[in-house]
């Protein structure tokens, strides 16, 4: 196992360990969902995650970080629907029942949803651009595959952990619990996508 490869692990974790869109989706996708319909939905973040992952280093980055219009609008519009999606959570927050999670979502939903929340989350798209275009630029071509591998794995090892632990658990949960995990998630959604428009706002002023 190389250094390069631990230096992209240990580098991801940190990121993608933070509270974030992906996340608060994944958590509650966890306790929603059976396990057996819950791992789909796992797998396709962590595909859309990758992808964005791999964009942003290989170039994406440079594209953003020079088009100033292009972030604006990427701010703008992304804010607007990181609002829209919490306001979703909230409202469906107290009809939430346990015994809802046998109700699966469709796949084409869970595909939609999954890659909504990676690349329609603006501040990601800028955060993961400009820093792993960055990176890119400072390693060596020896050292490209190893470094963006352990990124990679990182990110695996995170989404399924939680979705597994989660899984395992919210039999245990209480039922005001779980509901409560659907306001605060709802809550901090649309905190965020507010502070996105926030942003975008001061970008023109």
């Amino acid at each position: 196992m190389s250094a390069m490869y631990l230096k992209g692990l240990l580098l991801s974790l940190a990121l993608v360990s933070s509270i974030g869109m992906q996340n608060l989706f994944v958590f509650n996708n966890a306790i929603n969902q059976p396990l057996k319909r819950a791992w789909p939905v796992t797998i396709m973040v962590w595909f859309a995650d990758t992808a964005l992952t791999l964009a942003a280093f290989f170039g994406m980055g440079a594209i953003i970080s020079s088009h100033q219009l292009f972030k604006l609008i990427i701010m703008f519009l992304g804010g607007l629907l990181v609002i829209w999606i919490g306001f979703g959570i909230l409202r469906s927050a107290a009809s939430f029942k346990l015994e809802s999670s046998n109700t699966p979502l469709t796949m084409k939903k869970s595909l939609v949803n999954a890659w909504v929340v990676t690349w329609a989350n603006p501040q990601a798209i800028i955060d993961t651009s400009l820093m792993f275009g960055a990176l890119r630029g400072s390693l060596a071509d020896s050292e490209v595959t190893p470094f963006i591998t352990g990124v990679v794995t990182a990110t695996a090892i995170w989404f399924f952990g939680i979705t597994l632990i989660l899984g395992l658990l919210k039999e245990r949960l209480p039922q005001k619990f779980l509901m409560w995990v659907n306001i605060v998630s709802g809550g901090i959604v649309m905190v965020y996508g507010a502070y996105l428009l926030y942003q975008a706002v001061m970008m023109v002023i």
